[in-house]
């Protein structure tokens, strides 16, 4: 993997690059929708590519392993043959899902024991086999295997916590160093910045996470519930930290108005579920605010649902339509829902790009962001 950074905004820590991987280029900022089972829920990969333009996906380490498992992910020559994506994947680590499992796992310096949420059948993760699962899946980035501490979190868990993610990062890469990639092209680890939301131990876990000098690095452990504010004040922290010359990926984040504040701060890469699953009840995010599609003001407007967006949904179905088929529970209302929420997404970091390479994306970002947090 190779990052570029072609520009910098002259008034914010705002950058815009290009990552180089063997499935192809990345344009930063950055927004990857989540596959979580392998594929981005309700969306062909054909819209994926030709409607939302996403350029890099997700998937998930802990789903995947459990189903369909490694056997059949290998058997077809890995992920992006099984689901029939040839563009960049990144997997996470299962990390965050086995933190959320709660009263079904135990964690120990060895690793994370953990009942299935689909059968209770017990596993294990390990630095080291996470390691061998991500080869197996054959994601072009892969995560580091870390904790992700809840939100509010004591301060001595957290510490406690962030030292065995760091000496965790130590086996990651000591493993990941000594296998290969299975399907002929490269893959590259991310270890991730954790210690919640106290800035010393913030900065302790950039410094020591930038040390490993992997080829880009991590933001977690944030998104968690902890106020905006917060999450912008140790984004800022540790992207004063981690190295300019390479990627900063802020994992789990976030509302259309949280990815212009931290691309900002300088982050390059998004990930989070939020577009797809409120699209999924009706909320739909626009070019000039929110919008609740169930609501009766939109039964008969019939213009289209974003006439800012250029895609197929925004073009050829109104809102009024819209809001028909989500109340009926059709299933073309989710997916259009879909549709469009992703598409604005990455049409939101094109427009951030483009402005960061004029050098006035501080004025754009000034004007777009009352608008992206109004409720129309």
């Amino acid at each position: 993997m190779n990052f570029e950074l072609l520009q910098k905004d002259p008034k914010s820590k705002a950058r815009a690059g290009k990552i180089t991987t063997d499935h192809g280029e990345i344009e930063t900022p950055i927004f990857m929708p989540v596959g979580t089972a392998g594929t981005v829920k309700a969306l062909h990969q054909r819209e994926l590519k030709e409607d939302v333009k996403a350029e890099i996906i997700l998937g998930n380490t802990y789903h995947l392993y459990l189903r369909p498992g490694l056997d059949v992910i290998e058997s077809a020559g890995g992920l992006h043959k099984f689901n029939g994506w040839d563009r960049p994947m990144l997997t996470d680590s299962g990390g965050y899902q086995v933190y959320s499992l709660k009263d079904r796992r135990k964690i120990t310096e060895e690793g994370v024991k953990f009942q299935s949420h689909i059968d209770g059948s017990r596993h294990n993760f390990t630095p080291e086999n996470v390691m061998d699962i991500q080869r197996t899946i054959g994601a072009d980035i892969i995560m580091a295997f870390d904790e992700c501490t809840p939100y509010p979190c004591d301060k001595k868990y957290a510490k406690n916590s962030m030292e065995m993610t760091h000496r965790w990062l130590k086996r990651c890469c000591d493993r990941f160093d000594e296998t290969e990639p299975k399907y002929g092209y490269s893959q590259t680890l991310f270890p991730i910045v954790q210690g919640s939301t106290y800035h010393d131990l913030r900065t302790q876990s950039a410094e020591t996470i930038a040390s490993f000098g992997r080829e880009g690095n991590a933001i977690g452990g944030l998104s968690v519930g902890e106020p905006a504010e917060m999450m912008y004040e140790s984004t800022d922290l540790v992207c004063n930290i981690l190295p300019e010359d390479k990627p900063r990926y802020l994992m789990g984040v976030g509302t259309p108005s949280n990815l212009i504040e931290c691309i900002a701060l300088g982050v390059d890469m998004f990930d989070c579920v939020l577009p797809t699953r409120n699209a999924r009840h009706g909320v739909l995010y626009t070019s000039e605010g929110i919008i609740n599609i169930k609501n009766e003001k939109w039964e008969k407007d019939f213009s289209p649902i974003d006439p800012n967006l250029a895609g197929h949904v925004d073009m050829n179905y109104s809102k009024a339509y819209l809001r028909h088929l989500i109340r009926t529970g059709e299933m073309l209302g989710a997916q259009i829902a879909s549709i469009h929420n992703l598409s604005f997404f990455l049409w939101l970091m094109k427009e951030a790009r483009a402005h960061i390479l004029q050098g006035d994306f501080s004025s754009w970002k000034n004007t777009i962001l009352p608008k992206l947090s109004t409720r129309l």
